[in-house]
């Protein structure tokens, strides 16, 4: 099958095409700035911005892809610095991708929600149903994104599918987001042997690891579509409090000293999301199940960091 990444030099991109194209399939990759070194120099790579509506319809056009994942955005800590940015990015050019499978026959589209859609006053244990009432821009644009896709779905017949992804966690550099506090516990923790993170030692949030992530988006873009019974669903994968975190990381670093200093308004941000969430629809719809918990995650992640940082030693510097 041939498909079209979006956003794909972001944190989830790279990790997608390598998935699909070890599964046979012919993946084209884009984004703002050119093929990240991580990728092979044989995949095909386009530089769009998604708010340019013509040069999107172009290249989805020319390409001509079975499916589209759609990736590009900008994330909710960085999006809180630049609101209007994040709308145009987040908001039009999910328009503008929607538009082109529409125009140009593309069958279908997998969007990458978030648990940034959510706001506060909500079950500790949300479903998938709960009221969305998001503090953030990012919240905000992901939550027009789904009923936008939903609505084409309706209207013009495109097969639109999406998961709530919750904080994800890899051995790559981190995008702005407001769950990147978990991932530095692990790369200050190799690097620096310490981190002070800007959130309370009981913040607890859903995370999950990018490989089920990654899983996830594959598996949902697979489903028979007879099967699925709504297009948006939570995925979840564990919950731990930072605390938590820190203590499965000391475990695996030994004489690691890990701080909390809580920044105010990435704190209001963790504080406004659930604690967990209700994936049962995901789990009876086609069958998704996490395979990694905490502790399997920090086995699996804390080498590869220390092998991302020994392979590009001045990566992360400055990105905390």
């Amino acid at each position: 099958m041939r498909i079209f990444v979006t956003g794909a030099g972001g944190q989830i991109g790279s990790d997608l095409i390598t998935t699909l194209r070890e599964r046979g399939h012919e993946v084209h990759g884009s984004d703002l700035g050119p093929r990240p070194e991580r990728l092979s120099a044989d995949v095909p790579w386009h530089q769009l911005d998604v708010t340019d509506a013509d040069r999107v319809a172009g290249v989805l056009g020319e390409v001509a892809p079975a499916r589209v994942f759609h990736l590009a955005a900008i994330l909710s800590a960085r999006g809180e610095q630049i609101p209007l940015v994040t709308y145009a990015v987040n908001q039009t050019g999910t328009y503008n991708v929607l538009e082109a499978c529409r125009t140009k026959g593309i069958e279908q589209l997998v969007f990458t929600s978030t648990i940034a859609v959510f706001g506060p006053g909500l079950p500790e244990y949300a479903g998938d149903d709960v009221p969305l009432r998001p503090t953030t821009m990012y919240g905000v644009t992901k939550v027009a994104g789904e009923l936008l896709g939903e609505y084409y779905q309706r209207r013009f017949g495109l097969d639109f599918r999406g998961v709530r992804f919750p904080g994800l966690i890899s051995a790559t550099l981190p995008g702005g987001g407001t769950s990147d506090y978990a991932l530095f516990m692990y790369v200050d923790g190799v690097r620096r042997g310490a981190y002070e993170a800007f959130c309370r030692a009981d913040s607890r949030i859903p995370l999950m690891y990018m490989p089920d992530g990654l899983r996830a988006l594959v598996e949902l873009g697979d489903a028979p579509r007879a099967k699925l019974r709504r297009s948006i669903y939570n995925i979840a994968a564990f919950s731990p409090t930072a605390q938590q975190i820190a203590d499965s990381v000391a475990g695996a670093i030994e004489g690691v000293r890990i701080t909390f200093a809580p920044d105010p308004t990435r704190q209001a941000i963790l504080d406004s999301w659930p604690r967990a969430l209700d994936d049962r629809n995901a789990r009876e719809d086609w069958g998704w199940k996490a395979a990694y918990d905490l502790d399997a995650m920090t086995a699996d992640l804390v080498p590869r960091v220390r092998e991302l940082l020994a392979r590009t030693p001045g990566a992360l510097d400055g990105h905390h």
